[in-house]
């Protein structure tokens, strides 16, 4: 960080300042200034040490490490620009920041690349290594133990497997692995080895009393203790909180919290009051002709389930007689696609203003009223009808309402309702699955294109 301040106060010199680099390196330095930089490097630490940068990450991705990178050098480049601020530094500018954001970002990353590689060598050469024992002999606790043995550069030695009687045995002890000692000489043989880590992979829910007893020893001896999740869920991301100095796990899967979600609504608020302004001639123009040519209301409001479920009314121009909804069984019959949906291609119901509506996706635009208020998003699953939702058979497709639904989505932009229910529902997961702001913005920019093709509006 040092260096990359250095960096980018050179950067500043050789395009702000007209003396030469010897005059510039020989001004004075305030001591004010010193401390304000001092207290910057303790922030810098404090910055690092809760992005974990400074902790062990043998068995962390190196993508994951380099996401902590790039999180940690951004605030702490922001940082710089808040006490720019405060204290009115006139060399922090514009080329200052980027500059230092670049150069601390990429020297983090090369001296993480450089000693990730010397500790892979020395580990590989027999040095910095970890002794492990594993509690459990099951199926998992196995195929955990090859995968540590396939990747010697993590630097871990294996040193048995401990385990009670139990009807797997058997075939564990066929996979060539030693068992070290029962549960009950357990205590005995952590005392009297060397162990640096444990890893619990006995099925806590039925030997929960064994594993707390585990975990106390690693904790009155102070031996790392790893432990497998517990309910062993596929698309869930794990982290660990704490309340009331208690700690526990939280499992979740849509990753919308936090930062990004505070970023994603302001984007949501500020491009929603945009084109509310930008398009009101088309609104007022589209509400004056639904006046005109059919009787009853401008809008249609509809019951739907947003945010886990929750109800509120979505808004759109009104596309259909009055009396559409009570006229619903005469035609479910001519529903033309699979699952509990219902949509029809030339639904009878439908005004000849409103085929031209639906067509152009204009109907769609009072729903920028429902991002503004909050119950949807720009871009999220789209919000179903109750109706519809009473009809979904399986508990997989309704992780689509963990998130906020939105006006576009992949659904939207591949083909909508020409694609069966089933594949709508796994793009929704896969929106959630791969969820990040590029995505959001990938898909409002593919949707004008989609919308211009009018493909599978209904």
């Amino acid at each position: 960080m040092v260096f990359s301040f250095g960096v980018a106060t050179l950067a500043v010199a050789n395009t702000s300042y007209t003396g030469s680099l010897a005059q510039f390196l020989a001004m004075r330095v305030k001591v004010g200034n010193f401390l304000i930089f001092a207290a910057c490097l303790l922030s810098w630490h404090i910055i690092f040490s809760s992005f974990r940068l400074y902790a062990s990450h043998r068995l962390t991705r190196r993508r994951a490490e380099l996401l902590d990178i790039l999180k940690a050098t951004s605030v702490a480049t922001l940082l710089i620009v808040g006490v720019a601020i405060v204290f009115r530094i006139r060399m922090v500018t514009g080329t200052f920041i980027c500059v230092f954001w670049a150069s601390s970002s990429l020297a983090t990353i090369a001296s993480r690349v450089v000693l990730r590689s010397v500790l892979q060598r020395m580990r590989l050469h027999g040095r910095n290594l970890r002794n492990m024992l594993i509690v459990g002999t099951n199926r998992r606790a196995v195929e955990f133990a090859k995968k540590i043995e396939a990747t010697p550069s993590l630097g871990y030695r294996i040193v048995g497997f401990a385990d009670q009687e139990w009807l797997g045995l058997e075939e564990f002890k066929q996979t060539g692995y030693s068992l070290a000692c029962d549960l009950s000489a357990l205590p005995v043989f952590m005392r009297s080895s060397v162990i640096d880590e444990l890893v619990l992979a006995l099925p806590v829910r039925s030997l929960h009393t064994h594993a707390s007893e585990i975990a106390a020893l690693c904790q009155e001896q102070g031996i790392v203790m790893r432990l497998f999740d517990v309910f062993d869920l596929k698309s869930a991301q794990t982290r660990t909180e704490e309340l009331d100095g208690r700690p526990f796990i939280t499992h979740y899967t849509a990753g919308l919290d936090g930062w990004p979600g505070i970023i994603k609504r302001g984007i949501d608020i500020f491009v929603s009051l945009t084109l509310l302004a930008g398009l009101a001639p088309i609104l007022l123009l589209a509400a004056l002709l639904i006046r005109v040519t059919s009787k009853g209301p401008v809008l249609f409001v509809q019951k739907r389930l947003g945010f886990n479920k929750r109800r509120f009314n979505v808004y759109k121009f009104r596309t259909m007689v009055v009396d559409a909804e009570k006229r619903m069984g005469e035609v479910e019959h001519l529903n033309e696609i699979s699952g509990p949906v219902f949509k029809i291609k030339n639904d009878p119901r439908i005004t000849w203003l409103g085929g031209f509506l639906r067509k152009t996706s204009i109907d769609e635009l009072p729903q920028l009223l429902n991002v503004l208020k909050g119950d949807m998003s720009l871009v999220g699953p789209r919000p179903l009808p109750v109706r519809d939702y009473e009809g979904f058979n399986k508990d997989w497709q309704r992780r689509r309402f963990s998130v906020r639904p939105g006006i576009t989505c992949l659904w939207q932009i591949n083909g909508r309702s020409s694609i069966p229910f089933e594949q709508w529902m796994e793009l929704d997961l896969q929106y959630i699955d791969k969820w990040s702001l590029w995505l959001d913005l990938e898909i409002l920019v593919r949707t004008i294109p989609a919308v211009l093709k009018g493909s599978g509006a209904a």
